[in-house]
């Protein structure tokens, strides 16, 4: 399995309306990806800013290929995401991991 973990910073103001669009736009897109396992959307405030992280995990990078591109550590952004990120971070990291996929 690989985990695909993406960061990003949004204005404290900004992250319900950001986290509702992550639930209701993003992870439902990860997830209809054939080979994806699970989509998280975990977030941390930190003062005026939260952090925002999708751990994503996959049974293989070709299927990440099929979702992000050929570029796999490229960053794959939303058109919304602009309207809300203080910066687009322009790569993620993968993870081999062992282990069951979480469910859910």
């Amino acid at each position: 399995m690989i985990i695909r973990n993406w960061h990003g910073r949004v204005p404290a103001a900004k992250a319900a309306a950001y986290l509702d669009l992550m639930r209701d736009v993003a992870i439902p897109d990860y997830r209809k990806t054939p080979g994806n396992l699970g989509a998280w959307a975990l977030s941390r405030p930190d003062g005026d800013i939260v952090h925002v992280e999708m751990l994503t995990f996959w049974t293989s990078l070709d299927v990440i290929r099929a979702f992000a591109g050929d570029e796999v550590q490229k960053a794959k952004y939303y058109d919304f995401d602009a309207d809300y990120l203080l910066e687009m971070e322009p790569t993620v990291r993968h993870y081999d991991a062992i282990g069951e996929a979480p469910r859910g």
